[in-house]
């Protein structure tokens, strides 16, 4: 925070705190203390730079209050107070729909559920005089489209204007992911320590994407092209303000550190917004198994027999997962280098079939089992799991309230004009042009010498985003990575159901896979639960290359 204030000229700083895993985080501690359930780590740093911001004229936007931000505008004005300053706070609520879930039909047994609201709230707050605006649960991109309306005066029909804004607010939103960090080709500038990234936002609603001077890392086409893919799908981008038409979006150099987006269209909004929903799945507990040398099936086969066969038949957990990691090399020079893990992951809705029992069984086998028997670490008690799921509530049925800094509770209405459309299904997009083209000579290589890649998730299903650096690889890899390359190149998704989606504009795919990360990331489904390294994992497969794009 201090580095943004310092670093160079700036308008609004914004924060986005928020993610699905948070929420349940928040909505834990929340159960331990009701006055809590928001981020204490803005406190923190605002304790530093409060004065700093309010020295400089800027103002704070974020969504910081989680499950609670009227607690935290009044900590805010408490901290505040104990420096000598007296900033304007506002507040956004209405996305908690907890205490309303029997009324909208929502399951029982949830920890949280909040609504995705839009920058409209945010938009009153800072009308109505705030230095800083705490939200709960918003879009992420809202809280830089919620300053944008208010300085620039749109209204809910400015959809062009609305849409270029969420683009630029989703570049921002992972803050360095957007100047290097996380990048496919990270060896291109030094990202040792990579700036933040801001945005110079124009009444049109386009921007140009920027970092402060003398800041690590880069802002480049491919930078933003990347962030840009990130957690997104198919052309329409679907907002609580507006539908952002991401086929449409233009990505031009402006100079050093500097990349222009302008083009870009808007639609309706559906009218429904998005609503996340968390709970508690059960206990989970993990075992790892080390496996060095010779025979590493057989001892892996082995550990298993071994296993099962000692777990008593009334304390079984409802589900046991094995997973061989083969991390081991042929005549290794050290032990590490040597050993091979297998990973024993347990659930169930009783504690003690994830725990106790684990142990004890594990135990047993220490002086029984196969030869360099040991563990990464003894059987812990285990712990309880974490389920995200999606649901989609009436845009009108949502209490959006703006709360100005002098308490005045503003009644903010859903958008006036919705798409009839509604909250469809991802479809999968056509196939490039189709007819024979003659690639010339290719090489078996790693895909990643000639594409970039950006992966995440949402909920249960993983997002991956596949780009090409030009134009002859562009055409080469729309017509190459189908959906059922896709599969054969990562044969975990074989069995999934996959959407394909073009972005010519940004010379890319985008790939949604359902269910690949089970209940979502607080459910640890995967190794990689958040789908985070599956782009890098496609980007070191082989397959044929033309020769010309090595």
């Amino acid at each position: 925070m201090r580095e943004m204030l310092t670093g160079g000229p700036l308008d609004v700083l914004t924060g986005d705190y928020l993610a699905e895993l948070t929420m349940l985080i928040l909505a834990r501690d929340r159960l331990k203390d009701p006055s809590l359930g928001y981020a204490k780590t803005f406190l923190r740093q605002l304790e530093e730079c409060l004065g700093l911001a309010l020295e400089r004229g800027v103002r704070i936007v974020v969504n910081a209050g989680g499950l609670n931000p009227a607690r935290l505008a009044d900590a805010v004005r408490e901290l505040a107070k104990s420096q000598g300053l007296d900033p304007a706070v506002g507040h956004v609520e209405g996305d908690d729909l907890l205490p309303r879930s029997k009324e909208l039909g929502l399951p029982g047994g949830l920890l949280a559920a909040n609504a995705y609201l839009g920058a409209f709230g945010i938009a009153e707050c800072l009308r109505g005089g705030a230095d800083v605006v705490v939200t709960g649960r918003v879009a992420d991109a809202a809280l830089v489209v919620g300053p944008a309306v208010a300085h620039f005066g749109w209204g809910a029909g400015d959809l062009d204007a609305l849409a270029g804004a969420v683009v630029a607010g989703h570049v921002l939103e992972c803050g360095a992911q957007a100047t290097g960090g996380n990048y496919a080709f990270f060896r291109e500038h030094d990202v040792t320590r990579p700036g933040f990234p801001l945005a110079e936002l124009h009444a049109d609603g386009s921007s140009v994407v920027t970092k402060h001077p003398g800041t690590g890392g880069a802002v480049t086409v491919g930078t933003v092209t990347a962030q840009l893919l990130y957690e997104t799908g198919g052309p329409r981008y679907l907002g609580p303000d507006v539908t952002a038409r991401l086929d449409t979006v233009r990505l031009t150099g402006d100079g050093p550190d500097r990349v222009r987006i302008d083009g870009v269209r808007g639609e309706a909004p559906p009218a429904t917004l998005k609503a996340g929903l968390n709970r508690l799945g059960g206990h989970r507990n993990e075992v790892v198994f080390v496996l060095t040398g010779l025979d590493i099936e057989a001892k892996a086969a082995l550990v298993r027999r071994q296993f099962e066969d000692g777990l008593a038949a009334d304390r079984r957990p409802a589900e046991l997962r094995w997973t061989l990691a083969r991390t081991d090399h042929a005549d290794a020079v050290t032990e590490e280098a040597a050993s091979a893990l297998l990973r024993l992951t347990a659930r169930d809705g009783d504690p003690a079939r994830v725990g106790r029992e684990l142990g004890r069984v594990a135990v047993e086998m220490g002086l029984a089992g196969y030869p360099g028997f040991h563990l990464t670490a003894p059987p812990g008690p285990g712990a309880p799991y974490g389920v995200f799921e999606a649901a989609y509530i009436a845009a009108g049925e949502v209490e959006h309230t703006a709360v100005l800094p002098d308490g005045r509770r503003v009644a903010v209405p859903p958008a006036p004009v919705t798409a009839t459309t509604g909250e469809q299904p991802e479809q999968d997009e056509p196939e490039a042009e189709t007819g024979a083209v003659d690639p010339g000579p290719t090489r078996r290589a790693p895909l990643g010498l000639v594409a970039g890649a950006r992966s995440g998730d949402k909920g249960g299903d993983a997002n991956l985003g596949v780009w090409a650096r030009d134009e002859p690889g562009w055409r080469w890899l729309s017509r190459t990575l189908t959906t059922e390359l896709l599969r054969e190149l990562l044969p975990e998704t074989a069995e999934l159901p996959i959407a394909r989606h073009l972005l010519p504009n940004l010379r890319a795919l985008n790939f949604t896979i359902t269910g690949l990360l089970g209940e979502g990331v607080a459910a640890q489904h995967r190794f990689d639960p958040q789908a985070k390294a599956l782009g890098e994992w496609l980007r070191s497969r082989r397959l044929d290359i033309p020769e010309a794009l090595l």
